[in-house]
């Protein structure tokens, strides 16, 4: 998806900013009703006007195949309300056109298509070739059923106009509709893809139903629909059907927009700030689909980093807080009784439970954590599609089993990663350029790429992990030696001793208290558990790949590869969130 043309409605200063637009894909029957036509265009014009209205940090795109029928209409209407459309063919132009049924139909994709943001065509499906599909068959109906696929994995929701009626038809509306829902086209999907990830809650199944008759003979729509009845249709346990969207889809297109709206606030930062994937140089040399990757990347990556700065700032100020609290009681308590101490002490604990509640008010921890699992699962989806890194399963992308099996809202951010992945999954790869660019610059070595990475980051963690360990054992041994030092030393010289050594080891057992705090809060232990984890497997993949000359053995590593650090990235956001100042971490300090 090319982010310089699909947001050219929402300009930062002449120049396209990052926020992710909102896709409808298309989904209906060719031959329509003459007489429902214009309840129909209503209908999805109030439809689409919605989405503007409710979503404009992010905009809205249209993307179909601009197929005779409900295509050509929804992508009308859409150019109507300025809204891009993103045309991906089921086939190469030339073949696609035998399917039109009259000149008119020929003419309006024509003019449809070219004004077009963007046109893809979808590669021939595994075991067809041009000359198979050519004719009208079972192998022609497998570019349809791809194309189906392809709109579900990239789309936000799914526009069905359809009559409801379950059919058999490989590739047609009711088979779509389906997969959109159960993951599931027989025909096309091989038995293995249902798998446990369908039982989990999924934010992918999303459809708004249009009910449509069909121009042929028991065109009705199925009972009990009738044409012009429309709703929201999900896998919704109590509602699957609503007048009004769904909670759980309501929630991760908030997300979503909330990323859009920081990614729109700090555009000229992130433009001139933003550390890249790709040089000028890559741009020129790799598949063009990639800078879209890259540039949804520049946009986390940064926000992460920024949300990261005031997240350990609230962190070190609400811990510095309650270092100064417990010493104000000390004082109050061993050294000088008087009130002061004790106002100190409200005032250090009134300031930092505010500085507790900004921090959650602003969401810093939680945006910090999601957009850095963003990032990283980015990371991974461009290095892949650079490699030509499949993931094995033709109706599967790099986004759709990400975070699956954690908090539903986290849906959000395969969201973003569905559109930044469109261009690059919408044809095959397999250069080796892009494959020797991968190696060297995912896994790099001692000193780049993810390798030089991860080394660097665990020496980091070791040595400050390895300071408060430090802390600690003098603390116990400075405690140790004044237990033996009151043994030793007479009664006279032990009253003299006893209340500034005692407040002497009050005030460093508070320090080494609050430091293992703060290390608990941000995870020193279990950081140094995983930088050494996925320096060990960046290495192990490194040795193979080096030694192997076979380059479908190297991209099979490096799926191998890519599963194991989305699967530590998902583990990583998981702790982290138990470690938000969220779970009353200043409260407990302060006692």
């Amino acid at each position: 998806m090319d982010f310089t043309q699909t947001q050219s409605h929402t300009m930062v200063g002449g120049q396209p900013h990052f926020a992710v637009p909102l896709i409808v894909a298309v989904t209906g029957h060719r031959d329509l009703v003459d007489g429902e036509l214009a309840g129909i265009r209503a209908t999805v014009r109030r439809f689409l006007k919605d989405l503007l209205q409710e979503y404009p940090d992010r905009g809205v795109s249209v993307m179909t195949a601009l197929a005779e029928g409900a295509d050509q209409l929804v992508a009308e209407e859409a150019l109507h309300l300025g809204i891009p459309l993103i045309v991906p063919l089921p086939m190469q132009r030339k073949l696609y056109l035998d399917d039109f049924g009259s000149t008119n139909s020929r003419e309006r994709f024509e003019m449809l298509s070219s004004r077009a943001a963007e046109i893809y065509e979808l590669p021939v499906t595994p075991g067809n070739s041009l000359e198979t599909i050519r004719q009208h068959g079972g192998n022609r109906d497998l570019q349809y059923a791809q194309l189906g696929v392809f709109l579900c994995a990239h789309c936000h929701i799914l526009l069905a106009l359809w009559d409801g009626k379950d059919n058999d038809k490989l590739g047609g509306t009711a088979q779509v509709v389906r997969f959109h829902h159960d993951d599931v086209m027989p025909g096309y999907t091989p038995d293995s893809t249902a798998s446990g990830f369908i039982l989990a809650d999924d934010e992918s199944d999303l459809v708004y139903h249009i009910v449509c008759s069909r121009d042929r003979r028991d065109g009705q729509p199925a009972t009990p629909y009738e044409a012009g009845n429309h709703c929201w249709f999900s896998l919704d346990e109590d509602s699957p059907r609503s007048s009004v969207l769904p909670e759980r889809h309501r929630r991760v297109f908030q997300y979503t927009s909330e990323f859009s709206r920081d990614a729109v606030k700090y555009t000229d930062k992130i433009r001139d700030g933003a550390y890249p994937l790709l040089s000028g140089d890559d741009h020129a040399l790799l598949r063009p689909g990639l800078r879209d990757i890259d540039h949804v990347f520049r946009a986390a990556d940064w926000l992460a980093v920024y949300f990261q700065k005031r997240m350990l700032f609230a962190l070190q100020a609400t811990h510095l807080l309650a270092l100064l609290m417990g010493m104000m009681y000390i004082a109050y308590s061993d050294i000088f009784p008087t009130r002061y101490f004790l106002y100190a002490f409200l005032a250090f604990f009134l300031l930092a439970a505010s500085i507790h509640a900004f921090s959650n008010w602003r969401s810093w921890h939680r945006k910090y954590l999601d957009y850095r699992t963003l990032a990283e699962g980015l990371r991974v989806q461009l290095y892949w599609a650079a490699a030509g890194v499949s993931t094995g399963n033709k109706s599967k992308f790099a986004h759709d089993n990400f975070l699956q099996t954690q908090d539903p809202d986290l849906g959000w951010i395969r969201n973003v990663m569905r559109v930044a992945g469109t261009e690059c999954d919408a044809s095959d790869y397999d250069e080796s350029t892009g494959l020797r660019f991968t190696m060297r610059e995912w896994l790099g070595d001692d000193s780049s790429g993810q390798l030089g990475y991860f080394r660097r980051k665990l020496k980091e963690r070791l040595h400050r992990f390895r300071r408060t360990e430090r802390m600690t054992q003098i603390a116990f041994w400075a405690g140790f030696a004044v237990i033996f030092l009151f043994i030793l030393v007479s009664a006279e010289w032990g009253d003299v001793l006893r209340d500034p050594v005692v407040v002497l080891m009050g005030i460093m057992l508070l320090l080494v208290g609050v430091r293992q705090s703060y290390a608990f809060s941000i995870a020193d232990a279990e950081l140094i558990k995983q930088y050494t984890f996925m320096q060990r497997i960046f290495g192990n993949a490194r040795r193979r790949i080096d030694a192997t000359h076979n380059d479908d053995e190297k991209r099979r590593i490096l799926h191998v590869l890519g599963e194991a650090a989305l699967g530590e990235h998902a583990q990583w956001i998981t702790m982290h969130r138990e470690r938000s100042l969220e779970q009353g971490e200043i409260f407990r300090m302060s006692g």
